[in-house]
């Protein structure tokens, strides 16, 4: 691909001439040489297709009569604060660029590789509604010419980087103790409620009681991890697990209240008063064995090496992708409901992945086509990057697994314990639909641009830009009040948008 650079100091022919079509740039072009000359390497074309030319391929599930058709948008902006990191605290939890290329992040403003289920919910967020959930892909960029032999030049103050660097790494490593000692420490587990109210158990006049009530059975739970955190409970759960149960038994009766109030009979809640006690990072429903201590010593790949070398630049750029950043036009995300049925609530902290980073490892078992064009999205859907027509702009469509196996937030592999449906919609026996999350992003690419293929995803360095490889990672930080409305708009056939 065009912006990985290789030492040479022979002119590409090629790519000056592919590089003339960008409209109004100036287009000589090197990359680095013995010499400081800098040469880009010519764009890979047979990653590239007019989407004119290709037959429609998109094919949807028919929905049945108790399909659920609402839908809930949440706004959480196209990252204007400039959220990027390397890393991907999902995929490989406490390695600093263990991602080797660029995320862009909307949603959780803490997000990197160190964060765990304490930090995410402590953190601020960009979504209007208070989401706190993480929202992260790889970025987009368009490499200009005279960048590459500017960062050329820079190679000269490599040894003030790395003592820099070097700082950096220290300071990292005390955040990474301190964020071990957050992960062992005792947190609150408590049952779902959401789990257990039906949305169509709740009265339209009782809704606005029932959320505030979940907004209180969030808050104690705050409280409860709070006096943890100040040394209560350490001999004695009790000291703070009483106090709790009884707090939470009262908004549990609330409700049960307000329901009844509108002369219908509410579920039972009280068995979800009773909380206990788990470690920090296992808080909540079971996390499978991804995030233990063994997967932390012996799991993902580059474990080992917790620095990897290459360093994240100023700005924002790494060894192989680089470029400037192309900031999404929109950035949609939304949650969808089943053509089969209803949907229930996604537990809080759930882990999920879309897509393959390393599909030329793994091979195409998890890598989805997700290119396409405005005005081609219910038609066409590639694992190329589209040359759109006049007037269409650049899209990717990130369509998430949304069978949820009632159990867990993670898994060994990330992918067991929330998979996709059948062609018909349908989730396999023992799992359960949850609201699916399609992310669609927007980019407003110049034609020349693109017709030049001189736009490319950041990517592992091995999968060379290859647009099949583009993914997407999400983690489910949202208020029991906040899902609740998301499930409630979802299985009521509305349209929501926060």
């Amino acid at each position: 691909m065009a912006f990985h650079r290789k030492k040479s100091t022979i002119w590409l022919t090629a790519a000056a001439a592919a590089l003339a079509l960008v409209a109004g740039t100036a287009v000589v072009v090197a990359a680095g040489s013995d010499q400081g000359t800098a040469l880009a390497d010519a764009p890979d074309k047979k990653f590239f297709v007019d989407i004119t030319k290709v037959k429609p391929n998109v094919k949807k599930p028919q929905a049945q009569q108790n399909a659920t058709k609402g839908t809930f948008t949440v706004d959480c902006g196209v990252n204007e604060n400039g959220h990027f990191n390397p890393d991907n605290f999902i995929a490989q939890p406490g390695v600093k660029n263990g991602a080797q290329h660029l995320h862009d992040y909307v949603g959780n403003l803490s997000t990197n590789a160190d964060s765990n289920n304490k930090s995410l919910q402590k953190a601020g967020t960009t979504c209007k509604n208070g989401d706190k959930s993480a929202y992260f892909w790889p970025v987009v960029r368009i490499e200009d010419p005279k960048e590459a032999a500017e960062r050329d030049q820079k190679d000269a103050d490599k040894q003030q980087e790395k003592q820099q660097n070097d700082k950096k790494k220290q300071q990292r490593e005390q955040q990474q103790q301190k964020d071990q000692a957050d992960k062992a420490a005792a947190r609150v587990d408590c049952p779902d409620v959401n789990g257990k109210l039906e949305a169509d158990e709740v009265p339209d006049k009782a809704k606005a009681e029932i959320d505030k009530e979940l907004e209180n059975l969030d808050k104690q739970i705050d409280e409860a991890n709070q006096a943890l955190d100040q040394g209560k409970g350490k001999n004695n759960p009790d000291e703070v697990l009483g106090p709790l149960r009884d707090k939470r038994a009262a908004a549990l009766n609330r409700m049960m209240v307000a329901i009844n109030r509108q002369n219908v009979q509410p579920p039972d809640l009280n068995p979800l008063a009773q909380c206990k006690l788990k470690k920090g990072q296992d808080a909540g429903v079971d996390n499978g064995d991804e995030n233990s201590d063994k997967a932390q010593a012996e799991g993902t790949e580059d474990k080992a090496n917790k620095d990897n070398k290459a360093e994240q630049g100023a700005d924002n750029e790494l060894e192989g992708n680089e470029g400037e950043i192309q900031r999404p036009e929109k950035a949609e995300l939304t949650f969808r409901g089943s053509p089969v049925g209803k949907v229930v609530a996604m537990p809080k902290f759930l882990r999920i992945l879309y897509g393959d980073a390393k599909v030329g490892q793994n091979g195409p078992k998890n890598a989805k086509d997700s290119w396409t064009c405005s005005g081609f999205e219910d038609k066409v859907l590639i694992n190329k990057y589209p040359i759109c027509p006049k007037g269409s702009k650049v899209k990717r469509i990130h369509d998430f697994p949304s069978c949820w196996d009632g159990k867990n937030i993670d898994s060994a592999k990330h992918r067991e314990h929330i998979i996709y449906p059948d062609a018909n919609g349908k989730c396999k026996k023992g799992f359960k639909a949850v609201p699916q999350l399609r992310i669609t992003l927007t980019y407003n690419i110049p034609q020349d641009v693109q017709k030049a293929g001189l736009y490319a995803v950041d990517s592992f360095p091995e999968e060379e830009h290859n647009p099949f490889s583009d993914h997407d990672d999400f983690a489910n930080v949202m208020s029991q009040s906040i899902m609740n409305r998301v499930v409630n708009c979802i299985n009521t056939g509305k349209t929501c948008k926060e």
